[in-house]
C-alpha cells in the first residue's frame, strides 16, 4: 500500500498505541492535532511525531530551554531535530536530556506506551507483562516502571490544609499463620512491624489521598505527619489505635471503633482509606505478589497517583504524567549498587536519539 496509509501505521504496537491515543485525545479535546499528525504522516515518521508531541509538553510556551546552561535564547535544532545546539553554550542536547528518559536507548514512542499502560492499569501491571506489550526485557520494563514511578512521585499537602480528614495505617507482608510453622516468628501479629512494614495514609473527604511507609505506629510517628499536612481544627477521623490519643487538643478528633464491629456512624468513617488499602493490596497481592520494603515507597507513588488522578480519563493522566517527567533516576540511584546493567543494556553514544 501507499507509504502514508493507515494500514503501514497500523504495522507496529507503537503506531498502533498512537493511533488509539490520537483518537481519545481528540474525543477528550485535548492536544487535538496530534492526530492530524498521525493520519496525515507516513508510518516511519511516528517518532518525530512523538518527538513533537513531548517538546510541545514540555515547553508549552514554545521556548525551548538548553539542559547544559539553562538558556532559552537561541536554541538550533540540527539532524531533523532530533538534537538541540545551544548558541551560548555550544552544547548539544535531546529531549530526554533532564527527563526520565534520559541515557535510555528507547524511543519516546515505547516509553509512552509504558506510560499510559502503568498509569491507566488501575491495579497496575507486572514488569514481566509490560516487557511483552512493549518487546523490551522485563528487566528494562522493571527499570522503567520505576522510572515512571519516581515522576508521579508524591509530595505533602502544600501546606496544611482544612476539611474533613480520615487517617489510617496498612500492613503489607506475608501473614505469619500461612508461613510453615518452622518459619513464623512469635509476637509479629496484628500491628506488629518486625516482619511487616506499615504504611500510612491520610485521605481528605473528596479530595486526595497522601501514604508512606512508616517505621512503626507509635505516637510520635504518627502524630507528627498529621500537624504538618492537615490544619489546627480540621477534623480528623481515625479508628481506636492509641497512637492517636491526644489529637483532640489540635483537632476535632472522632474515632470508629473496628474492634466492635463498627465502620459506619453518620458521617463518621474512615471508608475512603479503607476503599484505597483494599485497591492497593489487590494490585500488591495480585499483580506483583511481593514488593520489598526498600521500593515500597514507590508503590506508593504509584497507587496514590491513579488514585489522586481517578476522575480524570486515562489519555488526561497519560498528558498529565508526561508533564511530571522532569528528573533523573538512573540504576544505582534505585538499586543503590552497580551490577553493570548499563553496559549491558544502554548504548554508548554521547547524544542517544529520541
Amino acid at each position: 500500500m501507499a507509504e502514508g496509509s493507515l494500514f503501514s501505521f497500523w504495522h507496529t504496537k507503537s503506531q498502533t498505541f498512537f493511533f488509539y491515543l490520537a483518537i481519545s485525545l481528540t474525543l477528550n479535546s485535548t492536544l487535538t492535532c496530534l492526530l492530524t499528525y498521525i493520519v496525515y504522516t507516513s508510518a516511519k515518521n511516528y517518532r518525530t511525531i512523538a518527538r513533537e508531541y513531548f517538546e510541545k509538553l514540555r515547553w508549552a510556551d514554545g521556548k525551548i530551554v538548553c539542559q547544559k546552561c539553562g538558556s532559552n535564547e537561541k536554541i538550533y535544532k540540527i539532524r531533523d531535530g532530533a538534537i538541540y545546539k545551544c548558541a551560548k553554550c555550544r552544547q548539544q542536547f535531546t529531549i530526554k536530556v533532564g527527563t526520565i528518559f534520559e541515557d535510555s536507548p528507547l524511543s519516546l514512542t515505547k516509553w509512552f506506551m509504558a506510560v499510559y499502560i502503568l498509569t491507566a492499569h488501575k491495579k497496575g501491571i507486572s514488569s514481566i507483562q509490560l516487557g511483552k506489550d512493549i518487546e523490551v526485557t522485563q528487566q528494562t520494563a522493571w527499570f522503567m516502571m520505576h522510572r515512571i514511578r519516581f515522576a508521579i512521585r508524591q509530595g505533602s499537602f502544600e501546606k496544611p490544609i482544612d476539611g474533613v480528614f480520615e487517617a489510617d495505617e496498612s500492613y503489607f507482608g506475608g501473614l505469619e499463620k500461612n508461613k510453615h510453622k518452622d518459619k513464623r516468628t512469635a509476637g509479629t501479629q496484628g500491628r506488629n512491624t518486625k516482619k511487616k512494614t506499615a504504611v500510612f495514609g491520610i485521605a481528605k473527604r473528596g479530595g486526595d489521598v497522601f501514604t508512606t511507609p512508616i517505621k512503626n505506629v507509635k505516637k510520635s510517628t504518627l502524630q507528627p505527619l498529621i500537624k504538618n499536612m492537615i490544619e489546627k481544627g480540621a477534623i480528623v477521623i481515625t479508628d481506636e489505635l492509641r497512637s492517636y490519643n491526644g489529637l483532640s487538643v489540635d483537632y476535632a478528633h472522632l474515632t470508629i471503633d473496628h474492634g466492635k464491629g463498627e465502620y459506619v456512624r453518620g458521617f463518621v468513617d474512615t471508608n475512603t482509606m479503607e476503599c484505597f488499602w483494599s485497591l492497593f493490596k489487590r494490585g500488591i497481592y495480585g499483580i506483583y505478589h511481593q514488593v520489598s520494603p526498600k521500593h515500597l515507597d514507590k508503590y506508593c507513588n504509584e497507587f496514590t497517583y491513579r488514585f489522586n488522578t481517578r476522575r480524570l480519563v486515562d489519555t488526561d493522566r497519560f498528558t498529565k504524567t508526561l508533564g511530571k517527567t522532569d528528573g533523573k533516576l538512573d540504576w544505582i540511584g534505585l538499586t543503590g549498587k552497580d551490577k553493570n546493567w548499563k553496559a549491558k543494556n544502554l548504548t554508548s553514544s554521547s547524544v542517544a536519539l529520541p
